[in-house]
């Protein structure tokens, strides 16, 4: 990948309870698994959209281990995450539960990070328990959301 091209996130949907996105981080492996599994590095890009900001980060990595990432809006508006490490394999793979909250739907997120072109290739793929929890959580700009979130980590890690 030339150094002046800027990566996309590509969004599929393999079947019809799954979404998969893939977008090539410009880091080394372990250093997107430790971003993407420490709370020394959650809160500083996983924001999502702006004048959201992450106030919990509770991560126990390891198989049965739970999670909880908590945000807050400027307005003062708040959303959060629930879940369980599944699978754990520094620094390739993980598997986790995911929980928004009612009226969400839990999901089974398989997260897969492979070494490629000098970056890592993150694959996300998210199970929904039906094809219409996962098409209404494709109406919410989750899509645009994952867009920013993986911008703001390349930017944390080059500047790391």
């Amino acid at each position: 990948m030339p150094a002046t091209s800027k990566p996309t996130l590509n969004v599929t949907m393999p079947s019809d309870r799954e979404v998969r996105m893939t977008r090539v981080v410009k880091a080394p492996r372990g250093t997107v698994f430790d971003a993407w599994t420490s709370c020394e590095h959650l809160p500083h890009w996983m924001t999502g959209l702006p004048g959201w900001s992450m106030q919990v980060c509770e991560i126990d990595l390891r198989p049965g281990g739970a999670s909880r990432l908590g945000w807050r809006k400027t307005d003062g508006a708040e959303m959060e995450i629930r879940g369980t490490y599944v699978e754990v394999v520094p620094p390739s793979r993980l598997v986790q539960t995911e929980s928004w909250g009612d009226p969400w739907p839990e999901t089974r997120n398989t997260i897969e990070f492979t070494e490629e072109g000098g970056g890592t290739l993150v694959t996300l793929t998210m199970l929904y328990p039906s094809k219409e929890a996962r098409d209404a959580a494709m109406k919410t700009g989750a899509t645009e959301g994952m867009s920013q979130t993986f911008e703001r980590l390349d930017e944390y890690l080059a500047n790391r």
